[in-house]
């Protein structure tokens, strides 16, 4: 049975990479033929110009930003298509689930909306910022982590914490915990956007890690819709590598941080949990904090505390190239990541499975 869930990952993941490599091509053309490219940001987040981000990023103007479109549909595409099969009785499961995906999909759908405005916005060249204020994206973000918080509260009644053995009910705390933990994490991943390759491989690991867990705690539907979304994000490398043909964009790292914030619930809060999550993200918590710090230091001192924010920029500007720093991150993210599996497998799981 476990070889047969195995081979689904699989087959998908094939499936997956194939359709949205196939597809990249003709989409990068429309969004070339359409002119649909982003322009830079006059103003940064903490209101200041960006003068110093224009000045390293100035030959990335124009670039087509709207990569995740494609990642959506072959998403839609093969979601759609398992429904069918299951209904045909050629599937057992689809990747249809109210337990194991809907909450998923939702991450991902919903930013479709948020999508249209924000680029709309870009290249129309609409606004003081060309695109939503940082402020019209927080209310967004804070909306849908409400959503999420409310999914798994109301829902699935998850309301507690397990701490080894041992099930904590915390009621509405965990509510609040979840909608604070969700604003993080999306914020998190947003910040870390914004070199060619960063973010994808950091999605690429975190999301594999994740699989690989989600997997070993039986959450096989959920497994398989991660390996589908994997699998579109190793296809999109090869249009990525610098100089990119098209660009992640901010809804969709939002996307990718309500994703990643959703499975980490879906596994339960447990003390474990947060032992692996450490190492796993400490590359978006960093960037996190340098752009959190910046962003104080303004507005208490009225000066900066780094030569820009966050932490990659600041590197970008000081000491190395882009593609530097990218191959740098990428091999401490790798190292991390196998560090979160190693626990996993050598400390945790077996715990789990006394």
């Amino acid at each position: 049975m476990e070889l047969q869930r195995l081979n689904y990952i699989i087959i998908i993941w094939i499936i997956s990479f194939i359709l949205t490599f196939v597809l990249y091509p003709f989409f990068i053309k429309f969004l070339y033929k359409f002119k649909v490219g982003k322009t830079l940001r006059e103003d940064a987040t903490s209101g200041w110009k960006a003068s110093i981000f224009n000045e390293l990023h100035k030959k990335k103007a124009w670039t087509p930003t709207m990569w995740a479109v494609l990642i959506l549909l072959v998403v839609a595409i093969i979601v759609v298509l398992s429904i069918v099969l299951n209904k045909l009785w050629y599937l057992k499961y689809s990747l249809f689930n109210q337990r194991e995906t809907y909450i998923i999909l939702f991450a991902f759908f919903s930013m479709w909306i948020l999508w249209l405005i924000d680029d709309y916005l870009n290249i129309k060249w609409i606004g003081k910022v060309k695109w939503l204020t940082a402020k019209m994206k927080l209310i967004w973000m804070f909306l849908f982590s409400a959503f999420i918080a409310y999914w798994f509260y109301f829902k699935l009644w998850i309301d507690y914490i397990i701490i080894w053995h041992t099930i904590v009910h915390i009621w509405i705390i965990y509510f609040i915990f979840m909608f604070i933990f969700t604003v993080f994490i999306v914020n998190a991943v947003n910040i870390t956007d914004w070199l060619d390759w960063l973010a994808w491989w950091i999605l690429v690991m975190i999301l594999s890690v994740l699989s690989v867990m989600t997997f070993f705690q039986h959450w096989y539907i959920a497994t398989w819709l991660l390996s589908l979304i994997v699998a579109s994000l190793v296809a999109f490398l090869w249009y990525n590598i610098n100089p990119a043909k098209v660009f992640m964009w901010d809804s969709w790292s939002l996307a990718f941080g309500w994703l990643i914030s959703s499975v980490v619930y879906l596994l339960g809060i447990k003390l474990w949990i947060w032992i692996i999550i450490i190492p796993l993200f400490l590359i978006i918590f960093i960037e996190l904090f340098s752009s959190f710090l910046q962003i104080l230091w303004k507005k208490i001192f009225k000066r900066k505390l780094f030569t820009i924010a966050p932490f990659h920029h600041n590197l970008e500007k000081k000491w190395y190239a882009e593609y530097t720093i990218v191959m740098k991150l990428w091999l401490i993210q790798g190292v991390l990541s196998l560090i979160s599996i190693l626990i996993f497998f050598y400390q945790i799981l077996p715990l789990v499975n006394k």
